[in-house]
């Protein structure tokens, strides 16, 4: 009778997690089409979105805190609130709605400009992968045997979370020989988009018949770019974290992370939001991605 009830009570467990987890899903994906869209919003309409240059410091407002905090005495450096106080040199009344960084720029510009910067970034080392990818994942589709299980098995290893350890210490080596450039960040992703594609596409061709193949394609390379956009992402901001991704002071977030995590305990906000715009958007990239991927019928090979 123990073991019975105990059972029950493991299963009535079971479901009430796989109930959450269905909840948590469907409200993940309710929410990453929009939040997929602010960031294209971002990316394309920054200069009207963001409310000051993200280069623009104003040393008076070194690490002002958002709408809330107690104000401080005027000319005071430190962590406060300066909103609505004149800071410009024209009597300029600035407002910062996720405050200040270290340097007086305004985290909200940074945050919508760093937006640019990633989905810029991995649309051009994802778009390069991609034409590697498909065309790998279709000679192991067409070819199989040795061939299949040597792409295969390559595509696996460059899908694993360790791969980003020797592609980490390639980007840090091609930033110390070729200088910090978008270009350099953009070679160093490459190696680690092409994988996810390649298994997608060879699942593809050794399923379908040719008549099929090529809308079945290019799903699996939609899915597959999709499904590589989060981590390229994430790579990204590690990469100008460490110092190897794009050159200060253009808008990063991984670069921001790494310049306030020094002031964390005094200004938190500088670290916090750009850090859950990273969060956010390998969230929503990650569901987006699996859910077309269920809705295709497509899996990786």
């Amino acid at each position: 009778m123990s073991t019975s009830a105990s059972d029950s009570e493991g299963e009535g467990k079971e479901s009430g997690l796989a109930r959450a987890r269905r909840v948590f899903r469907r409200w993940a994906l309710r929410v990453s089409p929009f939040v997929l869209g602010a960031l294209a919003l971002c990316a394309v309409g920054a200069p009207w979105f963001a409310p000051y240059p993200p280069e623009e410091d104003q040393l008076r407002a070194v690490h002002a805190a958002p709408p809330g905090y107690p104000r401080c005495a005027e000319g005071r450096i430190g962590p406060c609130n300066v909103n609505g106080i004149p800071l410009g040199r024209d009597g300029d009344v600035y407002y910062f709605a996720l405050g200040a960084d270290h340097q007086g720029r305004d985290v909200l510009s940074r945050v919508i400009y760093g937006a640019r910067t990633s989905l810029i970034l991995a649309a051009v080392a994802i778009a390069i992968g991609a034409v590697f990818g498909t065309a790998l994942g279709l000679i192991a589709g067409y070819r199989g045997g040795w061939v299949d299980r040597i792409i295969m098995r390559a595509a696996g290893a460059f899908s694993s979370v360790l791969i980003y350890i020797p592609l980490i210490w390639l980007a840090i080596w091609l930033a110390q020989v070729f200088g910090q450039s978008i270009a350099v960040a953009a070679l160093a992703l490459l190696p680690g988009t092409w994988a996810s594609i390649a298994r997608h596409v060879r699942a593809v061709a050794a399923r379908f018949m040719t008549r099929h193949l090529t809308a079945a394609i290019v799903n699996a390379v939609v899915v597959g770019c999709v499904l590589q956009a989060g981590r390229v992402v994430v790579l990204e901001s590690v990469l100008s974290f460490l110092g190897a991704g794009v050159p200060s002071p253009a808008p990063s977030w991984g670069a921001d992370i790494s310049a306030g995590r020094s002031y964390f305990g005094a200004a938190w906000w500088v670290v916090v939001f750009p850090a859950m715009a990273i969060l956010l958007t390998a969230l929503a990239f990650n569901f987006a991605g699996g859910w077309l991927r269920d809705r295709w019928g497509l899996r990786q090979g």
